[in-house]
């Protein structure tokens, strides 16, 4: 089961990075300004935010297993009807039915870890499924490269959307829930329902979680800092064609580098806070400590437009995605050390929610200044504080002790 959830992750961040890897040739063959591709990746990430709030009570309403096909196939026909669409607006559109599908992922893999697994092993199999997300990012280029240049851009987005659907197939044929798995045996359900008889939680309305400045301050450092990740998402590909000067092809392994490194990222933020706590450091000083180390390994970045050495430049870019996944693995702990179990999950879809809003602000806005100035320094300039004032926000606003409700 873990394996769907991990395939489906990887088939999510193929799916919304195809448009990105082929930014040059699709505006060279429609023509589209900055702030036209800014507007589009925009309707993505709006869709995405308002899919957030809306597609865990979907999955909830319709029951995991139609829930998680709901999802997927909605962003699936997203993602082929791209091939079908030349202009801005009907980009747009398309891009807004793949972010409202793509928003149902998470919540879906959430819910079945928890179906599937006691709470004393719902950690680890958690972070198997979301290696897919890196996973994704380090095979989109691979794939997506290899098919426009056999079969052109638009097959691409029919290609990959297909997968999509392919993979219902397979969840359909697979899943069951535990009870009615004929290769669950009693033993097994024992186990999966270990825990059941731990005191239930009252339930916390979202409006109780904004009476502490906590939530204000965990919502805005995800608003300052989650538009990075998007940025180099979804415009690391056309900065490395136009300012150093390569081809498609030659975007491939400069982008595998900086999504491993990412990966990297991702584990070492983990275990240099681990390594704190473990040396007697409090939460607090473990959690902002490594924060602020992260933070200042990512102010290199405002040196990249300026450099001529390709691999210098995808050397301080992946330090840089490195860093968000490190501050990732660190602001979803801060959330579990600051707000009881019982709502983490709505917390962490709050402060989500304040990351996707970022990103739609900011990329109407990146589109706007590439328009403008036709250069990147003001955008890597900005992009380089952001880790900084987050982490001053977390450190006068977020005392890392639990919440009693």
């Amino acid at each position: 089961m873990v394996a769907l959830l991990f395939f489906a992750t990887t088939i999510n961040y193929i799916d919304r990075q195809v448009i990105g890897l082929l930014k040059p040739y699709i505006q060279d063959d429609l023509h589209w300004s900055e702030m036209d591709y800014g507007h589009i990746v925009t309707a993505f990430q709006i869709a995405y935010a308002f899919g957030m709030l809306a597609c865990g009570k979907l999955i909830d309403k319709m029951g995991l297993r139609w829930g998680y096909v709901f999802s997927v196939t909605i962003w699936s026909i997203g993602t082929i009807l791209h091939s079908m669409v030349s202009s801005v607006l009907g980009f747009s559109a398309v891009r807004a039915i793949l972010g409202f599908g793509e928003a149902g992922n998470f919540p879906s893999a959430v819910k079945t870890i928890a179906e599937w697994f006691p709470k004393k092993a719902r950690a680890f199999a958690t972070g198997i499924f979301n290696s897919g997300s890196t996973t994704g990012a380090i095979v989109a280029p691979i794939i997506v490269v290899a098919i426009t240049l056999n079969w052109g851009w638009r097959s691409a987005f029919v290609i990959t959307g297909a997968l999509g659907l392919i993979w219902v197939i397979a969840w359909l044929l697979v899943y069951q829930p535990p009870r009615k798995h004929k290769h669950v045996n009693q033993a097994e359900l024992d186990y999966i329902h270990s825990d059941k008889d731990e005191e239930e939680q009252p339930h916390v309305a979202w409006r109780e979680l904004f009476r502490y400045k906590q939530t204000y301050a965990i919502l805005f450092s995800r608003f300052l800092t989650d538009w990075v990740w998007w940025f180099f998402l979804f415009w690391a590909p056309d900065f490395l064609a136009k300012t150093q000067g390569i081809d498609l092809k030659a975007t491939v392994l400069p982008l595998v580098v900086i999504y491993l490194m990412a990966d990297l990222g991702g584990i070492s933020g983990g275990f240099i806070s681990s390594r704190f706590l473990m040396k007697g450091y409090s939460a607090d000083f473990a959690r902002k400590t490594t924060i602020l180390i992260f933070a200042l390994l990512v102010l290199p970045l405002n040196a990249v437009p300026h450099l001529k050495s390709l691999w210098l430049v995808v050397f301080l870019i992946g330090l840089a995605t490195s860093t968000h996944q490190a501050w990732a693995s660190n602001i979803y702990t801060v959330v579990s050390d600051v707000y009881p179990k019982h709502v983490v999950g709505s917390m962490t879809g709050i402060a989500s929610v304040g990351g996707a809003i970022g990103g739609a602000l900011a990329s109407s806005f990146v589109g706007l200044v590439l328009d403008v100035t036709g250069s990147y320094t003001a955008i890597f300039m900005i992009a380089s504080c952001m880790y900084l004032l987050a982490w001053l926000t977390l450190k006068l606003f977020v005392p890392i002790k639990q919440i009693q409700f």
